[in-house]
């Protein structure tokens, strides 16, 4: 007897990969297209988000902030030599790519700055000068 299974319509043992792959929070598809992870978290005088973008080229990529929402628009691209391939599994996804975040503390929108490393984009957004922790002095008076 083989150790084959037959091939059912009804049964496909990749089902929940399948699943897996697509709620895996590495990337994850909308119909505005590829939603990439991120990385946010404050420093002392900023707001930095990261986000990896493989294969992205930065050309194609805008980032955008407005009312205290970050968007990233962009593109992905996969060149490849071979047009016709006989593909048992086809995961890895290029088009288009969109995500948006509300951004958590007053910020300086027309300060913010963004680079492109490695295949990682990092925006980083000053805080404005009211959002920043102050320290104050407390007088202590003594009772006479």
């Amino acid at each position: 007897m083989s150790n084959l299974m037959k091939w059912s319509p009804f049964f496909d043992p990749f089902d929940k990969m399948d699943e897996f792959f697509k709620n895996s929070p590495a990337i994850s598809m909308s119909k505005q297209g590829l939603i990439p992870p991120v990385d946010m978290y404050e420093t002392k005088d900023a707001v930095v988000v990261e986000t990896t973008l493989p294969g992205a080229d930065p050309k194609n990529v805008s980032v955008e902030i407005e009312n205290g929402v970050l968007t990233i628009k962009g593109s992905s691209e996969r060149k490849t030599e071979v047009d016709e391939k006989d593909y048992y599994r086809k995961e890895i996804r290029a088009g288009q790519v969109f995500r948006q975040i509300a951004l958590p503390a007053r910020i300086e929108e027309d300060q913010a700055q963004a680079s492109f490393e490695n295949g990682i984009l990092k925006v980083h957004i000053p805080k404005s000068p009211e959002a920043k922790s102050k320290s104050i002095k407390i007088d202590v008076k003594k009772d006479n």
